[in-house]
C-alpha cells in the first residue's frame, strides 16, 4: 500500500488551517470514514451462515423422510419441505407460535438439554383425520386437541422425531426421547428469552394443498458441542474418509469371494461314433494352433486371453491381454 509522505512546510500549513477553521468537515471526513456494520448485542449471531446452511441441508433429508413415512403410514399424498431456516431468540420463537398448538419437548442424547417441536393444528387436524378413517379435512372450527387425540398425535410426533437419528447420524449419533407434550407453548420457559435457537420451518400439505406448518427449535445451547461438525468442509473431509472406507471394505468382500475361472484350450469337430470310440492316448486336433493364445473365462464370461506354461509341478496361465469383448464392456 502506497502512502502519501508529506513535508514539514505541508504538515505546518495543515495544522494552521485546522486551527483556523479552514479544513472542509467534508475532507475530515473522508480521511477517517470506515466502513461500518450495525451490531445488535441483544441478539447476537451465534450460528454462522455455514453452519445454518449445512442445518438447512440436514432437515431437507429430514422433510423427504417424513414425506416419504407419512405417505406410506396414512396411505395418503403427504407433502413436506424445508419453508425457511433461522436464527432468533427464543422470546421471539415463542412469541411466533400460534395458540392453540402442539408443543413437544425432546431430547437428543447424548447432547445435553432440550429442543422444541411445534406441530400446528393445521397440519395436525388433517393428519389425526387420516388417522381416524377419514378424508384427511380441517374441523369446521380450530378447537384444542381431545385427549383421546392428543394420545394418538403423541405416536406420530415420536414416529417422527425417530427419523431425526437418521438425518443426524453423519454428524452424531443421538437418541431422540419426547420429555412433554402440551397444547400452550408459553407453558415452556425453558431457556431465557434472550437466548439464541435455530429454528427450522417446515411446510407441511395432504394433497395439493399446504395444510400446516411444523417448527423445529433448537437452542446453541444443545448444539454447541457438536457445532465444529457441520462446517460443509469437515462434512466433505467425513464423507470422503467414510468413501475410502466404504471402498477398502468393497475391495476386502470382493477379494473374498469365489469365482470360477476355466481355459479353453480350443474345440474340435468329431462325429458321434468317433466320440465313442475315443480311448486313452488318442490325440484329437484342435482348431487353435500351439502359439495361439487360449481363452480365459471368469463365470462364463471371456475376459482374458492366456499362454499356457507351468509353475513348479503345476499346470499355469499367463494373462497376455484383455479379450476384445472385455475391451468392449470397459
Amino acid at each position: 500500500m502506497s502512502k502519501e509522505v508529506l513535508s514539514q512546510g505541508e504538515i505546518d500549513s495543515l495544522l494552521a488551517a485546522l486551527m483556523a477553521g479552514d479544513v472542509p468537515r467534508e475532507t475530515m471526513e473522508n480521511k477517517e470514514h470506515r466502513k461500518l456494520k450495525l451490531y445488535d448485542f441483544r441478539r447476537p449471531n451465534k450460528f454462522t451462515k455455514e453452519q445454518l446452511r449445512t442445518l438447512q441441508v440436514l432437515h431437507e433429508g429430514f422433510a423427504r423422510l417424513l414425506s416419504n413415512f407419512l405417505s406410506g403410514y396414512l396411505r395418503s399424498s403427504i407433502s413436506i419441505e424445508v419453508a425457511s431456516m433461522g436464527q432468533f431468540t427464543y422470546e421471539e420463537f415463542i412469541n411466533s407460535v400460534p395458540s392453540p398448538t402442539v408443543m413437544t419437548v425432546f431430547s437428543l442424547a447424548p447432547l445435553k438439554g432440550t429442543a422444541l417441536m411445534e406441530t400446528n393444528l393445521q397440519f395436525l387436524f388433517p393428519v389425526l383425520d387420516l388417522q381416524f378413517g377419514g378424508p384427511g379435512e380441517l374441523p369446521f372450527k380450530m378447537r384444542e386437541l381431545t385427549d383421546i387425540e392428543l394420545s394418538v398425535a403423541n405416536r406420530i410426533i415420536k414416529r417422527l422425531l425417530d427419523h431425526l437419528t437418521i438425518t443426524w447420524k453423519d454428524i452424531v449419533s443421538i437418541t431422540p426421547k419426547v420429555e412433554s407434550i402440551d397444547a400452550n407453548p408459553h407453558l415452556h420457559q425453558l431457556m431465557s428469552p434472550n437466548d439464541i435457537v435455530a429454528v427450522i420451518t417446515f411446510s407441511a400439505g395432504v394433497g395439493e394443498e399446504v395444510r400446516g406448518l411444523i417448527n423445529l427449535c433448537l437452542p446453541y445451547s444443545l448444539l454447541d458441542s457438536v457445532l465444529s461438525r457441520f462446517s460443509m468442509a469437515n462434512q466433505f473431509t467425513r464423507e470422503t474418509e467414510q468413501e475410502e472406507k466404504d471402498l477398502q471394505a468393497l475391495e476386502f468382500w470382493l477379494g473374498e469371494s469365489d469365482v470360477e475361472v476355466s481355459v479353453i484350450a480350443g474345440h474340435a469337430d468329431i462325429a458321434v461314433k468317433d466320440f465313442l470310440q475315443l480311448q486313452v492316448g488318442d490325440v484329437l486336433p484342435l482348431n487353435r494352433g500351439f502359439t495361439q493364445d487360449l481363452d480365459l473365462y471368469v463365470d462364463d464370461e471371456l475376459k482374458y486371453k492366456v499362454q499356457v506354461g507351468t509353475v513348479g509341478q503345476s499346470l499355469a496361465v499367463q494373462v497376455t491381454s484383455l479379450a476384445e469383448e472385455a475391451w468392449e464392456i470397459v
